[in-house]
């Protein structure tokens, strides 16, 4: 188990944060038909609310904003958004201040912000063309506050990526693939950075969860300009974001009540049921071990749940 331990304003000693991300095998039977070995790496399981990938894409914020002498963590997001409730978690842990930006309408209100706002996060709405341009937003309110540190919607940029690097160096075992769902490519960026750097064999994927996503390997780029493009599956994103579908839904219930394991229709359900997919399209080699990256975000379900119609599965 890995320790990561920022030194913060106020305290001379060194606050420890540490990582439980098991590798867990999962099987369907489906899965097992074609013998295919399907492998969970549970960032779920790193904390309650500093959810999976969340962390990762935190981290080297945080210490950069330490190291620059800011307390005041300035960030951005939906009012569903699972990186603003991380934030605001962290922040109350590691004592920043933090301040959001909501894209919606003023008074918007649901249980996410709610527990942001118990963390202590400030809330600021504001209109989706506004939104669009978050460096002006953010100069317009902090630009005079040099205690203020910038984070970017999702975690995304280079220091993000740095920390989903990390990822790899924790596995226990090789993988022939891993797989990963994509809202900004932060995660994939890293993942594909850290398998280039260290001369794997093992292929990378990403299922965007947005249409038209495409643009991940774009973002990828940007990240890292030299690194080959990852493999996109982009026919998975059941509407766009946050969409979703009965089969969906159908698939997302029958993988809890089989697993144990709980997903959501944002991110995870969306790349398991690509996985089912291809499984089943014999898009892998008998034999091949695959490992998918379980990002969290299980609080999205409390927007979502009532989609669900519980059918009765036969258990």
């Amino acid at each position: 188990m890995k320790q990561f331990s920022l030194n913060l304003f106020s305290f001379n000693v060194m606050l420890p944060f540490k990582i439980h991300s098991p590798e867990t095998e999962v099987c369907l039977p489906a899965w097992e038909k074609k013998h295919i070995k399907v492998t969970l790496k549970r960032d779920d399981l790193i904390h309650p609310f500093i959810s999976g990938n969340k962390w990762r894409k935190l981290k080297y914020n945080l210490e950069a904003a330490q190291q620059s002498q800011k307390n005041h963590l300035v960030t951005f997001g939906g009012a569903w958004s699972n990186h603003l409730l991380a934030t605001a978690c962290a922040g109350a842990t590691f004592k920043f201040k933090t301040t959001a930006f909501v894209r919606g309408d003023e008074g918007v209100s649901n249980p996410v912000l709610a527990m942001c706002r118990l963390f202590g996060m400030r809330l600021i709405y504001v209109d989706r063309v506004s939104y669009r341009d978050k460096r002006s937003l953010y100069q317009h309110y902090f630009g005079q506050d040099t205690s203020s540190f910038y984070i970017d919607e999702g975690g995304y940029g280079t220091l993000g990526a740095k920390g989903c690097t990390e990822l790899i160096d924790e596995l226990q075992h090789e993988y022939q693939h891993i797989f990963t769902a994509c809202g900004t490519g932060t995660t994939l960026a890293g993942i594909a950075n850290a398998i280039e750097k260290r001369d794997l064999f093992t292929k990378v994927h990403g299922v965007p969860v947005l249409k038209n996503g495409g643009f991940i390997n774009d973002e990828v780029q940007l990240l890292y300009p030299e690194l080959p493009h990852p493999t996109l599956h982009l026919d998975y994103h059941f509407g766009g974001y946050a969409k979703s579908t009965p089969e969906l839904l159908h698939f997302i219930q029958h993988f809890i009540a089989n697993t144990g394991i709980m997903i959501e229709p944002t991110y995870t359900g969306k790349l398991l049921f690509a996985l089912d997919d291809l499984i089943k399209k014999d898009y892998f080699t008998p034999a091949d071990q695959v490992l998918v990256i379980h990002t969290g975000g299980l609080t999205g379900l409390l927007g979502v749940y009532d989609r669900f119609d519980f059918i009765d599965l036969g258990q």
